[in-house]
This record gives C-alpha cells, structure tokens and sequence, in this order.
C-alpha cells in the first residue's frame, strides 16, 4: 500500500487548494476571534479581577464593531473560495504521512535491527491523548484557549516526557503506602565539589531503573559487558541500569548503599541546546514556574536535556560532564508487597505520573481538529517520532452522508516505520459530531525482522466516537463498524498465510477516546459490547466495573487552572487522593445523579469517567507469542493544555525463547 505524503495527487489541486483556503481564511479567523471575545475561560477571568469592571466591556464594544465590519468585507471572498474548495475535497486523499526528513536524527532503520526475536522478548510503548485542539473559540467551551500556543506546548511536552531517561523508584514500606509521601522527589544532581549522592534524599527500600536514551545510538555491545549476573533482558533494553538500594528498616540507607549508588551513577554527555524558543509558549496558562516545581516539565526551561543520563560503570562521577544548575526527577511508583495488592491476580505496574513514559514508541492523539494547530504539533513532535500521520478525515461531502467541516481529528506519531494505513469515517454522527469527519485510523507498523528474515510487524488503532451523551445506540453502530474495519485492514495488508507465513504479527492495540466509561448507568449497552471480548481493558474488571486504581480520564473544566491542579506535579499529587479525585474529575453519572453536582460525588462509585482507553488483544498473534501488560499509567503531564488525562500502556512481547 502506497502512504500519502500529501494530500492532492498533484501539485495543480495542491496550489488550488491553497488558494481557496486563503479565501476562506480571513474570513473564518474573524469569525473565531469574534465568537472567542464573548467566551472568556476561567484563567482569563481571574487574570482580569484586577481590572476595573468596564476595561473588558469596553474592549469588547471596541472590538466587535471592528471584527464585523471586517467579517462583512471577507464574506465575499470567503464565498468564491468555498466554491473552488468544496469539489476539490473529493480528490483529497484521506490523510498525510510525514517522515522525518533529517537523516542525523532518523533511527527508524536502526531500531527494527534491535529485535530479531531469537532468545528475547520485546516492550513497546503505547500512548494516548485527546488534546482538545479545536479552534479557539470552540476550544474556549472547554475551558481552554489559545490553540497555536498550547499545540507547541503540547507538543514539547510530549517529546521532552517520553526523551528522558527512565528512572523508576519502587517504594516497598511496611509502614508508609502513600505514593504522595515521595511522589516524585527532586533528586539534585552532584556539584563541583559535592559528594552528595543524587539518592540522598531517599530514606526506603528503593530500586532505581533507567532505559538508556533512544536518540539512535546503540550502546548494545558496551551494555552487555555490565549485566553482571542479572537476568537476560528484552532485547532492545541492553543499556538499562538497576541499582538496588537495601535501606534500614528505620528509613535511613546505610554508607555502604551510599558509596555504591555514588560509584554507578555516571552523567554521560553534556546538555544540549533548547531547540526553539520560548515565546509563544509563554501565552498558555501554566508557563511559569512555581515554587516547589522547578523541576517540572511543564517549565519551559525542563526538557529532555535537563535529566540527568545514567549508565552502569566502573568509576566515580564524572562531575565535568554534569551541568550544576540542572535539576531532574524521578517519577515514584508504589510497588506492594504480594499480601497488600488488593487484586492478588495483577501482574502489571500502575501509576499516576506525572511524565509521558520513557521511551514511548507509539503515540495516538485525538481533537487535533486545527490544521495550523496540527503543523506546530508535527513540528515537536518530529524531534522525537519520526513517523507521523495527520490530518486525517475527510472535508465537505465527500465519503460520509453529511457535509464535515473538519477532520477526524486523529493523529498518529510512531518511532518505527508504517508500513500501511488506512482511515474509516463513521456515517451516522449526529448534532455537532456530524459536522467533524470522526471515524478510526488504522495502521500496520513494522517493529522487526527474524533471523529467516520475516517481518514482525504491529497493528494499531485510533478512534474517536460519538461525544453527545444519550447517544448510546449511535456509539454501539460505530463500535460495530470499528470492529468490522478492523477485521478488513487486518485481512487486507497480511502478506502472509498460516503454512509460510512472511510476517509475524507482534500486537494488536486500539486506543482512543470511546466517549463512554465503565462504571455510568446510562453507559450499559457499550460496556457489554462483543468488542471487550476480543479486546482486553486492563483497567477493567468487567462490565460495570473498573478495577480498584483506575482512576477517571475526564477532569471538570472549571477547576483546570486552579492552583492545585495547573501543573504537572500538582495535578499528580491530587489524583493520588481520593478527595482530590472528587473535586477534579469528572464522575459516573447515573438516573438519580448528575456528574455535574459535586456534593453528590461521594455516593457514585469509580474514580471518576475513564473514557480514554488503550486495549489489546491476544486473537490474531503470532502463536508461540504471549504479550503481556508491563505498565499502565495515567499522566499528568498537560495539565492545564487539556481537559483529559493522557493514558500510557507498556506491553512485552514474549517469544517463548527467553531464559528463565
């Protein structure tokens, strides 16, 4: 199957079009800026309590006699440029596929190397996010604005999160299970003439893991000389350093543990320059730095350059390497003990964090409505991914019943290459919905290669149903259209046949937002939809009910730039809490309860509205493979950019052939 790099097959209709969205432009973006004067959001309210009561009416009387008259002038033009860019729509080709053009940066090709599925499993990184990137002034509905800027924060956000190196802290305590005890601790790094150890401040049990860089380079010789006598990893993880830490039962480490973590903690490589500037994203919400967060990455002085890189080695610190004003974090997980797990059946880690995982590999976006807004997106993103597909849907009438004024607003970004890709558009959207081209993305990645040289290869899906709540019958429609295009992609781009199979399939994950949760009464006919039967939620214990540390994935728009919640950390430490949880998410609704009326929170059951989900399936894989869940997490990491919670999930794929 061919990709589409753009999206006219040649460049007469590309020239034309873009004539005809110029004008069309000035008349939509006065229309926008128009509609967005009369809905201000809450932090715009709080920033103007200041100002006498008239300034805001009087700007707003000044305003829209200009932005009318203006509006009034374009019509004209807007009208010959919709009439040339409608019927080009149906020769528009239903997405674009971006590769990253720099060679110095692409490590697709090395990456597919790094597994050859003999003697060793695999992990692949799966994320997901609605991002609320609609124009401005429908943004502003939910309580959010300035779309341009908060894509590229977003976007920075992303790569700086899932770039960093992956330390984990496991805090095993009989006598303090609170993960907010220690949630995410800064840990200072050694100075000139400091022999502090980065671990000082941790007084318990701790296991610290870090997942080398994944810029391209390939440590994997170096690494296998420092396994020492660990267990065999997943292939692809050989530059992963653990250093075990055996605290005193009174909290305190002892001088031994002390000079250990100082001898094998090495920085390798100094800070690379920020890539962009700071301008633009100095017009979003939550820019600036608060005390008590200097280490955030939602600062725009954080980033990928500013965590410290660690490496197993023989020798002290190299303190020349290390830049002395940086600071960097670890994200804190709980781990219980076998007797606490209140699911004793849960083999997989879970935590609310407050980064985008390390080493993220797949990245599914939804809302990213905006074709501007989707370009700066691409744009951050490319110094991370470098696949992408974007601007996927369709416009005007063509492929759908209706006239779509908008994409689907999916968006695929994937450090592997793709192989194929295919978008479905849902025909019986209703009210708003029906006006966006919403529908499901599917995509075919290649993550490897066997010694017979037979492709390994993923399956992906992106979708985004109906939003308006009632509709249940209209979701169920598209939940069966998704499972049927599902089938048909799968049986479309296989190459292979049981006896001589030329491909072996490694995953098959779909995310997105489902618009529906698991624990809601109005919600009964989704959450017993046959498609729980082939796919597997692993925040689910079955219909109706979610397992006890999922948490809800929808936060309440009013609260979103409250003090407690408009950063990262802040946002996690909320979450961890099941009073916060009440006050900041969105909650299950049933007949007698409304998810608007905070008092009555406390009789609903769940942690709030997990309508974002990341599902896999064991049907269709290769047999002699098993894929098992790692990882699950909720991120706090866009905290005041969006009104979701991003979801991540980390599977393993097991060949059978691993050492025990």
């Amino acid at each position: 199957m061919v990709l589409y790099t753009s999206p006219f097959p040649n460049s007469f209709l590309s020239v034309l079009h873009s004539f005809s969205w110029g004008l069309i432009f000035p008349c939509y973006w006065l229309a926008d800026r128009l509609v967005g004067s009369f809905v201000p959001t809450t932090y715009e309210k709080r920033q103007r309590a200041d100002d006498p009561c008239y300034f805001h009416a009087l700007c707003i009387i000044i305003t829209t006699p200009i932005y009318l008259a203006l509006l009034v002038a374009s019509l004209p033009f807007a009208l010959i440029g919709f009439l040339l860019w409608s019927p080009l729509q149906s020769a528009r080709r239903p997405y674009i596929y971006s590769r990253l053009k720099d060679k110095n940066h692409a490590n697709g090709a090395t990456l597919l190397t790094e597994w050859k599925a003999a003697g060793s499993g695999k992990s692949f990184c799966f994320g997901s996010a609605n991002v609320c990137l609609l124009p401005d002034s429908l943004a502003r509905f939910n309580n959010v604005f300035n779309t341009q800027a908060r894509a590229k924060e977003i976007g920075r956000r992303i790569r700086n999160g899932a770039s960093r190196p992956q330390i984990k802290i496991y805090i095993d305590s009989p006598t303090n299970t609170s993960i907010s005890a220690a949630s995410f601790s800064s840990l200072v790094s050694p100075q000139a003439g400091d022999n502090r150890t980065v671990n000082a401040g941790i007084k318990r049990t701790t296991s610290m893991e870090y997942k080398g860089d994944n810029c391209g380079s390939n440590n994997g010789e170096e690494n296998r000389e420092d396994k020492g006598g660990s267990g065999e990893p997943h292939e692809g993880e050989e530059n992963t350093c653990i250093v075990r830490i055996n605290g005193e039962e009174n909290g305190h480490m002892s001088d031994t543990e002390t000079d250990t973590v100082n001898g094998q903690a090495r920085a390798s490589g100094p800070a690379e320059p920020s890539l962009e500037g700071d301008a633009e994203i100095s017009k979003t919400p939550n820019h600036k730095q608060k005390e008590g967060d200097s280490v955030s990455l939602d600062s725009c002085s954080a980033s990928r350059e500013s965590l410290v890189k660690v490496r197993v080695g023989d020798g002290t610190v190299d303190q020349s390497t290390v830049n002395n004003k940086l600071l960097y974090k670890a994200s804190i997980m709980k781990k219980t003990s076998v007797q606490k797990k209140k699911h004793t059946d849960e083999t997989f880690d879970h935590e609310i964090s407050a980064f985008f995982p390390a080493n993220l590999d797949f990245l599914c976006l939804q809302e990213v409505f905006d074709k501007r807004a989707a370009e700066k997106l691409k744009e951050q993103l490319h110094h991370y991914f470098e696949y992408i597909v974007y601007d996927v849907g369709v416009y005007s009438c063509h492929g759908c019943c209706s006239f779509k004024f908008v994409n689907s607003g999916l968006l695929f970004a994937s450090r592997y290459p793709v192989m194929d890709a295919a978008y479905h558009c849902y025909p019986n959207g209703r009210g708003m919905d029906s006006l966006a081209s919403k529908g499901a993305l599917f995509l075919k990645v290649q993550v490897g290669s066997t010694p017979q040289d037979q492709r390994i290869v993923g399956y992906i899906s992106c979708t985004h149903l109906q939003a308006i709540a009632g509709d249940t019958t209209v979701r169920c429609e598209q939940l069966d259209m998704l499972q049927d295009w599902l089938s048909e992609f799968r049986k479309s781009t296989s190459s292979s046949s049981t006896a001589n199979p030329e491909e072996l399939v490694a995953f098959d994950v779909l995310c997105g937002d489902l618009n529906f949760d698991n624990c809601s009464s109005e919600d009964k006919l989704e959450q017993q939809h046959s498609l729980f039967t082939h796919y597997k939620d692993p925040c689910r214990v079955g219909p109706g009910e979610d397992k006890l540390w999922a948490i809800g994935t929808l936060l309440d728009p009013e609260g979103l730039y409250d003090e407690e919640v408009c950063t990262p950390d802040n946002l996690q430490k909320v979450l961890e809490s099941e009073e916060g949880r009440k006050g900041y998410l969105v909650y299950p609704t049933s007949k007698n309860h409304s998810s608007s009326q905070k008092g009555r929170k406390a009789s609903l059951k769940g942690n709030g509205r997990r309508i974002d989900y990341m599902l896999y399936t064991e049907e269709g894989l290769y047999l002699e493979w098993k894929v098992e869940v790692e990882e699950f997490s909720f991120i706090t990491q866009l905290a005041g950019l969006t009104d979701h919670l991003p979801v991540a999930m980390r599977l393993v794929v097991s060949t059978g052939e691993d050492d025990p």
